[in-house]
């Protein structure tokens, strides 16, 4: 048995959601992120292997603690699909828990207009 930290099991994790979810054109894959300092989120068309928008926590300066970011994150993610007139997307945790940053990223971009 190998030991594995954290980050390896987030990662097996996240292959296993992927290996189910996957992005379009018209309906593209939500992909969440953290690292030790701040949050990411990209919309994805795994068809063409193409990021169409990002946001991070770097662009949102609204909000103190992190779960008021991630939800300006969501809602800042939701506004640059809206641009690109894309309304559903597919959302991917990425290996982590729905749960705390993730959790209100989501109900963000949902405030924002899109749907899952």
């Amino acid at each position: 048995m190998t030991f594995q930290n954290k980050n390896q099991k987030r990662q097996i994790r996240h292959k296993r959601v992927r290996s189910k979810v996957f992005g379009t054109g018209e309906r593209p894959r939500l992909c969440v992120f953290k690292s030790n300092l701040h949050t990411y989120a990209q919309l994805i068309d795994d068809g063409k292997n193409k990021v169409l928008a990002f946001a991070s926590d770097k662009e949102a300066k609204k909000g103190k603690n992190p779960q008021e970011k991630a939800f300006e994150i969501g809602k800042l993610i939701a506004e640059k699909a809206k641009e690109k007139k894309i309304s559903k997307a597919v959302f991917d945790r990425g290996g982590y828990l729905y749960h705390g940053k993730v959790k209100a990223l989501a109900e963000g971009a949902r405030e924002g207009g899109l749907e899952f």
